[in-house]
Order: structure tokens, then C-alpha cells, then sequence
């Protein structure tokens, strides 16, 4: 899964319709540029091609009254939404994305009702707990066997398994103690 398709339909949903320099600057404030794939084109590209998915509306503006080009204001479709959500959902669940993926995921978690949240959240951790099960089951040399340096490898991967897992089992404490005013709060 790329990152941009996730940052760009949460930008232009934050908004509730925007144009692509209004998503490019929101994304730029983020710095999404620094630790994804969003940069000024492949925006631009995923709004076009989005639309053209039916995942956006594609609004046509007049000219700024500044004497400024016509601009192409974006609106998420109900198909949008429901594609936001999915990759949210994702994003925040798949222990085996890329950590930009997991990042713009974090950057939109308030978009879904806190208990949500909170089992996409302890699915990662299970499948993290079950990659780090596998990994001693099936990839750690055996008493007396040395690997050389390949061993570094599974050691690296049950790092990754163990850090992954004690970030987010520390974001799943502080949503349960109530951090962040979620989806659901702010119906209340």
C-alpha cells in the first residue's frame, strides 16, 4: 500500500472539498514530504487519478478574483470515504507496511471512534506478537548451529517485532486513558 492515497484523501476529507495546493500545503505542514512519498507530483497525480476512480469529485472553480488560474477543487465521493477508511483501517492494523503507511495512518486515528481505534490497534499487536512466534519458530539457528552473520537478520526482525509491539501497545494505554478527542467524542 502507498502512504499518498491515505494522506490525500484525508487531507481533501479534513477539508471537505480542496484544491490540490491546499492539500500539498496541508501535507508540507505534516511533513509527509520528509517521510513518504508526498511529494508536489505524485499529489497532484493521486488527486487526478482518484478522480477519475470515482474516489473524488473533481469541482471546477472560476479564476481567483487575484487574477489567479482556475483551480480544480476535490471533494471525497461516497466510494472516497469508504476507501479512506479502509486504508485507515489498514494503516493502523498491518504490522508489514511500510512505516510511512503506519504514520499517515497514526496522523488520521481521530477519525474513528475510540474503541475502534483501540482493537485495530491490539490486532497489530497480535500480529506482531505472532511474527515474533514465527520467527523463533522457524528462522533462530538451533542450539549449536551457528548461522554467522545471517543470525543478525532475526535478530533485527525480532527487534522490529519488539519495538513495534511496545509503541503501540503504549499508544493503546494512552487512548484508553482517554488521549486525543476521537470520532466519537466529538458527537457527544
Amino acid at each position: 500500500m502507498s502512504a499518498i492515497r491515505l494522506l490525500v484523501l484525508g487531507a481533501v476529507r479534513q477539508h471537505g472539498r480542496a484544491h490540490g495546493y491546499q492539500v500539498r500545503s496541508d501535507l508540507e505542514l505534516w511533513g509527509a514530504h520528509e517521510w513518504s512519498n508526498a511529494q508536489p507530483g505524485s499529489i497532484y497525480h493521486a488527486l487526478k487519478a482518484m478522480a477519475k476512480q470515482g474516489l473524488l469529485i473533481a469541482h471546477e472553480t472560476a479564476p481567483s478574483a487575484a487574477g489567479g488560474p482556475p483551480r480544480t477543487e476535490y471533494e471525497l465521493t461516497a466510494d472516497g470515504e469508504a476507501e479512506y477508511f479502509r486504508l485507515l483501517r489498514h494503516a493502523l492494523s498491518a504490522p508489514d507496511e511500510k512505516t510511512d503507511v503506519l504514520t499517515a495512518g497514526v496522523g488520521f486515528i481521530v477519525d474513528l471512534p475510540r474503541a475502534e481505534a483501540l482493537a485495530l490497534l491490539r490486532q497489530r499487536v497480535a500480529a506482531l506478537e505472532e511474527w515474533r512466534a514465527e520467527i523463533r519458530r522457524n528462522w533462530t539457528p538451533a542450539e549449536g548451529e551457528d548461522w554467522g552473520h545471517i543470525a543478525e537478520i532475526m535478530g533485527l526482525w525480532i527487534h522490529t517485532a519488539e519495538s513495534g509491539d511496545a509503541w503501540t501497545r503504549g499508544l493503546i494505554t494512552r487512548l484508553e486513558a482517554g488521549a486525543y478527542e476521537m470520532a466519537d467524542d466529538k458527537m457527544i
